[in-house]
């Protein structure tokens, strides 16, 4: 029997692990895996709503091996450490339990088929001090971190015991994650003042973003990259554009004109890259930034029976631009590797994957959201804001619940998610 794994379940990979096991898994026509080092998946564009708190990692995750058993495929917990091509086998490390003690031994699987959908990792580009100071919000475990360390400074604040008169924050890249967390911050300040801390307003936050181009969220028109920066300025956000950060202390940010940003809490959202693991593995090529290069039909160039999707993947267009690490990438790449995995097994042509580019859309909380759709939607782009952009914005994590759950099931999940909004805190508070 075929045997096929796929490892990383995020946005592309789950998708399309899901596919396969309804097509496949389910009928003995293959056997499904997937490999992942985390017990749960989490969209990654929501890790900000994490961070803040406005959403619970532990109550919105999804179970992988749950998912597994109710779509026709096996789950594998793991971290992938070496390729054997000659051999078609990966091997996955070791694994200590939260102790440090052997929870798993090193283990070894067979493929025909291999999936590599890792994702990426924030890129700080060998900065001084930032991975010794600043947390980086790639994984649910990170985001959860940063609202641990926050609710500490919130907690330090009204007791007196800061050693402050603010809380000092420093968020590291204009891109989306940056822009979004800022916002969601301002809105967690105000929830918390309504659940026993006292004294505590938007005044009390000091949040420096910056950003080291001329304007933050250079993916959006310039109109509205500065709808958004004017509406963060409004909240109290310091927003530091043409900055350069050369060192992080445990005082704060160093800028290249040598100025301390001071900040306790700092987060590095500037850049992302392949984890670095990726970077000449089973003799595949890639490039500076670790990413797995490509061809039309999501193959790696040096070995047809390897597919790449998502961010660790560098997939060039007939312009010459190179497929771009977004969420929206991961899942078309994840339908046209399902196609031509499909394709392979039944000796047919595979098919060339072609970008299509549905817009931008960031969300500023409860505040506003600010965006723009291209792309086959419409001829041209159409710049969309408030409600109608909000709505728009939503709909993509549910069409990649539906991608993974069915209308049904998304829509039960939706219910359920409203009653839970009446009945649980707005703000996770532990």
């Amino acid at each position: 029997m075929t045997k096929i794994i796929v490892v990383g379940g995020g946005a592309g990979g789950l998708e399309l692990v899901t596919k396969l096991g309804r097509k496949l898994g389910r009928k003995g026509k293959a056997e499904v895996m997937l490999v992942d080092r985390n017990r749960t998946h989490l969209w990654k564009p929501l890790l900000h709503e994490v961070a803040a708190g406005a959403m619970d990692a532990g109550i919105d995750g999804l179970s992988y091996r749950s998912h597994a058993h109710n779509h026709g495929f096996s789950f594998h917990l793991g971290s992938l450490s070496n390729l054997d091509r000659e051999q078609k086998t990966i091997t996955l490390a070791a694994m200590l339990d939260e102790s440090g003690k052997p929870m798993l031994s090193e283990r070894t699987l067979e493929y025909d088929i291999l999936v590599l959908a890792i994702g990426s990792v924030s890129n700080d580009f060998g900065t001084k001090g930032v991975s010794e100071h600043c947390i980086f919000l790639d994984r649910p475990q990170q985001a959860e971190h940063f609202h641990d360390e926050l609710m500490n400074r919130f907690m330090q604040y009204v007791e007196g015991e800061l050693g402050s008169d603010k809380v000092e924050i420093a968020i590291v890249g204009g891109g989306a994650t940056g822009v979004e967390l800022s916002a969601e911050l301002y809105n967690a300040v105000e929830h918390l003042s309504a659940y026993g801390f006292d004294h505590l307003d938007p005044d009390c936050l000091r949040l420096t973003l910056v950003e080291a181009g001329p304007r933050i969220l250079p993916a959006l028109p310039d109109r509205l990259a500065g709808m958004a920066q004017k509406e963060l300025r409004e909240l109290g956000v310091d927003v530091r554009t043409n900055t350069m950060v050369v060192e992080a202390t445990d005082k704060g940010l160093i800028t290249k004109d040598g100025e301390l940003i001071p900040a306790t809490l700092m987060v590095w959202a500037a850049g992302i890259k392949a984890p670095d693991f990726l970077k000449d593995i089973g003799g595949l090529e890639n490039n500076r930034n670790n990413q797995l290069t490509v061809n039309g039909t999501l193959q790696t160039t040096r070995d047809d029976s390897i597919f790449v999707i998502g961010d660790c993947a560098y997939c060039l267009q007939e312009d010459g631009k190179a497929v771009p690490p977004r969420a929206q990438s991961a899942h078309q790449m994840a339908s046209m590797a399902h196609r031509n995995i499909l394709a392979l097994l039944n000796n047919k042509p595979l098919k060339t994957y072609i970008y299509k580019d549905y817009g931008s859309l960031v969300n500023l909380s409860r505040y506003t959201t600010v965006g723009s759709l291209m792309g086959s939607l419409m001829r041209g782009t159409m710049m969309v804001e408030g409600l109608f952009a909000r709505v728009v914005y939503m709909s993509l994590y549910r069409m990649h619940q539906v991608a993974l759950h069915g209308y049904i099931r998304t829509g039960l999940m939706m219910f359920v998610g409203r009653i839970n909004r009446l009945l649980r805190p707005k703000l996770k508070l532990h």
